[in-house]
């Protein structure tokens, strides 16, 4: 059985590396100490797992062995119903091992970049760009996420043309990849009269935040314009030229930021951005031609695609991609994500089980 397999491999590696951690010569070796002590640590949950398998295993077969050779039928009737409950535990096991045997994605522990746009809808869309930014804003706070505003265009009557801001904190672009695409909304507008409802959309744009040394940028390919900060009047207007709006001529990616009072930090956080655009954009590259091999249930290249609706009169959220629909529209909205970023990582897994 391929699945047995894969966990003898996985034990034999683990007790190999053991072995190896108490060999003074690496004991020694401070970095091949840590790198084998981390690689230790990222298998001690597929072990400690196994070995519960094996129990279980073991005491399933003794189960059946007491069914077809015992004659007592008090003991052959314990049996029976040990081993429907024994039977449950290695199946709900099994999926727990298969989760982790899957390759972890690389990004998932990584700060994200993410990006809120009003779609179709005029002012109505402005309005539910600036519901999903707080929507995720209430999120990383729960989280307990740090959130820095990039770029922040609003409109006249309360909402958002677009907003650019970074997450910081413990696994964010694993729980926030499937936010990329288009969010659409289902209610009546405030401004109309007769009731009606309307629909609009916003995108959402979720990338996972580069190092430097991952994206190589010629200085030459840029052009680099300061301006002053747009405000809402009085205290709000900064009269010295701190914005930065910065041009990636070979790509035509332009991005800038106003937030910070300072023209130096308002240029690393634009560079920042523009460094995460572009490995997005190889990234989008790449993925898009392992989509034509490959195609994934939850994770699709294409961003222009409608992944969720949320119908305000009927107080319920549909992720078209799984679908799964919920019927707490106002506590979503509120920021509470995690049964529907729970229920999207779970497709993605099963998705990839099933590919396997």
């Amino acid at each position: 059985m391929e699945f047995i397999k894969k966990l003898e491999s996985v034990k034999n590696k683990y007790d190999k590396i053991y072995e190896q951690l108490s060999d003074p010569e690496i004991v020694s070796n401070q970095e091949k100490l840590i790198s084998l002590s981390r690689e230790r640590s990222e298998l001690e949950e597929i072990v400690t797992y196994y070995n519960k398998y094996q129990k279980l295993t073991k005491d399933l077969e003794g189960n059946r062995e007491i069914i077809e050779t015992s004659g007592d039928k008090d003991l052959v009737e314990m049996a029976e119903m040990e081993l429907e409950e024994l039977e449950e535990k290695i199946e709900e096991l099994e999926q727990k091992i298969k989760f982790l045997l899957i390759p972890k994605d690389p990004n998932d522990d990584k700060d994200v970049i993410m990006e809120i746009r009003a779609g179709t809808g005029g002012e109505e869309a402005g309005l539910f760009a600036g519901d999903l930014l707080r929507m995720y804003s209430r999120y990383a706070e729960v989280r307990g996420w740090k959130q820095e505003m990039i770029d922040l265009s609003e409109t006249g009557v309360g909402g958002i043309k677009e907003a650019v801001f970074s997450l910081i904190g413990k696994s964010v672009y694993g729980d926030l990849k499937f936010e990329s695409g288009v969010h659409r909304v289902q209610r009546v507008p405030q401004t109309e009269a007769s009731g009606r409802v309307h629909t609009s959309a916003a995108s959402v744009v979720v990338m996972p935040e580069v190092e430097d040394v991952e994206v190589e940028i010629n200085q030459n390919d840029l052009r680099i314009d300061v301006y002053r900060s747009g405000g809402a009047g009085g205290q709000n207007v900064n009269k010295v030229e701190t914005a930065i709006r910065i041009t990636h001529i070979p790509t035509g990616l332009v991005v800038q930021c106003q937030d910070e009072r300072s023209q130096l930090k308002n240029r690393h956080k634009a560079m920042k951005v523009l460094k995460t655009r572009l490995y997005d954009m190889k990234s989008q590259e790449q993925n898009s031609e392992i989509a034509a091999q490959r195609k994934s249930m939850v994770k699709s290249g294409d961003r222009s695609d409608k992944i969720r609706t949320y119908n305000y009169p009927q107080n319920r959220v549909t992720d078209h991609r799984i679908g799964l629909t919920l019927y707490n529209l106002s506590n979503i909205m509120e920021g509470d994500l995690d049964e529907l970023v729970e229920k999207l990582k779970i497709a993605e897994t099963t998705a990839k089980l099933n590919s396997d």
